[in-house]
């Protein structure tokens, strides 16, 4: 990255500084939350030709020798199938990455080779969020994942199968040292029963320490829940008992949010987390 920053968002230095300073007795895994969106032709500022897409460009950067030197690995990517609710950027792709401890996060960045290859980033990038969590308490009723997939009412099939709904969420008058606010905590109670009666399964919920790179907008927390088809989302959407639900509480709660239908091609969230 240039002294200026990258081209892509804005850094914020003050959470890079806490990322970089965190003393090794207080420091440990830090999750990378990556929202990413691609120019449609990558735009190299050495002036270059080229005719390839801004993801292939971004393809071309995969750091994956960077992450695995500081002991970093993806724990989660997949593509936007469909973007539900956010305001008019349209993301493209979802990654997460675990790293162990969040001054390896910021010693990578220094790498020789994690540098060269960040070309590719710059020219293939048009936007991105990258938001530091931390794995969020979910509440007993909300740990769905003991439902036996193959008795639901929309299982798998070869023609519809899992999707991950990702979202993004920022909170009216969040009160300092709160998780979830009281709203939201109503919300999900009813919402988690009906999603469980689906086969719904939460990946990983994280509060947002930090937004190292976005727009300006802080975030506070980020859900995967892993659905069995896009079916079993449908239906869930669909529940009268979670609409009134959403209504009542949900709606209260929420000031901002990105929800998107991701198409996982990597989900080792949950497998994470439990580490």
């Amino acid at each position: 990255m240039s002294s200026d920053g990258p081209r892509y968002g804005l850094v914020d230095r003050e959470y890079g500084i806490r990322l970089a300073a965190t003393s090794p007795s207080d420091d440990g895994p830090v999750w990378m939350v990556n929202l990413m969106k691609y120019r449609e032709v990558a735009d190299y500022v050495d002036g270059r030709k080229t005719a390839i897409s801004g993801q292939e460009a971004d393809d071309l950067y995969s750091p994956i020798d960077s992450l695995t030197a500081v002991g970093a690995e993806i724990v989660f990517l997949g593509d936007v199938d469909q973007q539900l609710l956010g305001d008019n950027t349209v993301w493209d792709r979802i990654a997460v990455v675990k790293y162990p401890t969040r001054r390896s996060f910021i010693e990578m960045q220094s790498r020789p080779e994690f540098q060269e290859s960040h070309k590719h980033k710059d020219a293939g990038m048009d936007k991105t969020i990258v938001m530091g969590c931390q794995p969020l308490t979910i509440p007993r009723a909300s740990d769905m994942g003991s439902a036996n997939r193959s008795d639901v009412p929309h299982p798998s099939t070869k023609g519809d199968g899992p999707v991950v709904v990702l979202h993004v969420l920022r909170f009216e008058d969040m009160e300092s040292g709160v998780e979830t606010p009281a709203y939201m905590e109503a919300y999900q109670s009813v919402a988690a029963g009906v999603a469980s009666k689906h086969g719904v399964r939460v990946s990983g919920w994280f509060t947002v320490e930090g937004t190292i790179i976005g727009d300006g907008r802080e975030w506070h927390q980020v859900r995967f829940n892993q659905f069995p088809s896009k079916a079993a989302f449908k239906a869930v959407v669909a529940d009268p008992t979670r609409l009134k639900a959403q209504h009542d509480h949900r709606e209260t709660a929420i000031a901002d949010t990105y929800t998107m239908v991701v198409q996982p091609k990597v989900d080792q969230l949950r497998e994470s987390i439990q580490d």
